[in-house]
C-alpha cells in the first residue's frame, strides 16, 4: 500500500491486486459492507496517521476507484461537518465512513514530467502500443489510453512498464479532459517515440 498527503484534511492510498490478494481481498469485496474490508479502511487510516501525521479526529469520506488491472485508488477525506459525529463511538475504536464506489475501464495515469512521458514512449512502441491521448493539467502530464488501445497486449506487463514512470491518476479523466489541455489526441506514443526517440526516420 501506497499513501500520499494531498492536503491537509485528504490523503491518497493505492492498492495493488498483489496488495489486495495478501488481506484477501477481491475487487468485489468492497462492493460489499464485510469485516475485512472494514479492516482494510482501519489498517489505511492507522498507517497515515503513523506515515503522514493524518489524524482522524470526526467522520471521513472515502472514495474508492477501481480501475483495470491496476488495483484501487483511494481518496480519505477528512467530512467538514461533524454534526451527526459520534466522539464516544469514535473513542471506542469506531470510524465513521462514507463510502463510494466507482470503477472505470479506462487507464488513466499521470506523470510529474514531461520527460517521463517520452520515456515511457521508449518502452512501450517495441510492443507495438502506439495509442493514448496525452494532456497536461496543473503543471502534470496525463496519458489516457482506451480498451482498443491495448487490448491486444498482456495488461499486467502494459501496467507494470506504466508503473516504472507514472502513477494511476486520482484525478478524473472527465476533469482532465475538460479543464486540462489535451496536448496530442491519438497515437501519443508513437508520436512521441517517433519526434523523441527514433528521430532517424
Amino acid at each position: 500500500m501506497r499513501l500520499e498527503r494531498l492536503n491537509t484534511n485528504k490523503f491518497k492510498a493505492f492498492l495493488t491486486f498483489d496488495d489486495m490478494r495478501e488481506r484477501g481481498l477481491t475487487k468485489e469485496d468492497l462492493w460489499q459492507d464485510l469485516p475485512k474490508v472494514h479492516d482494510l479502511f482501519r489498517d489505511m487510516i492507522l498507517e497515515a496517521d503513523d506515515e503522514l501525521g493524518f489524524k482522524v479526529d470526526g467522520p471521513i469520506a472515502v472514495e474508492v476507484y477501481a480501475m483495470p488491472a491496476q488495483g484501487m485508488v483511494i481518496i480519505v477525506s477528512k467530512s467538514t461537518s461533524d454534526e451527526d459525529f459520534d466522539e464516544e463511538g469514535f473513542e471506542e475504536g469506531y470510524i465513521e465512513m462514507q463510502v463510494t464506489l466507482d470503477e472505470t475501464e479506462d487507464i488513466f495515469y499521470e506523470f510529474a514530467d514531461i520527460e517521463d512521458v517520452i520515456a515511457l514512449s521508449s518502452r512501450l512502441f517495441p510492443f507495438g502500443i502506439q495509442g493514448g491521448s496525452l494532456y497536461s493539467y496543473k503543471n502534470q502530464y496525463f496519458i489516457k489510453f482506451e480498451e482498443f488501445d491495448v487490448d491486444f497486449v498482456d495488461e499486467e506487463t502494459f501496467v507494470a512498464l506504466l508503473s516504472e514512470f507514472g502513477n494511476p491518476s486520482t484525478v478524473s479523466s472527465y476533469v482532465v479532459n475538460e479543464y486540462g489541455k489535451r496536448l496530442i489526441k491519438y497515437d501519443s506514443i508513437k508520436e512521441l517515440y517517433g519526434t523523441f526517440i527514433n528521430t532517424k526516420n
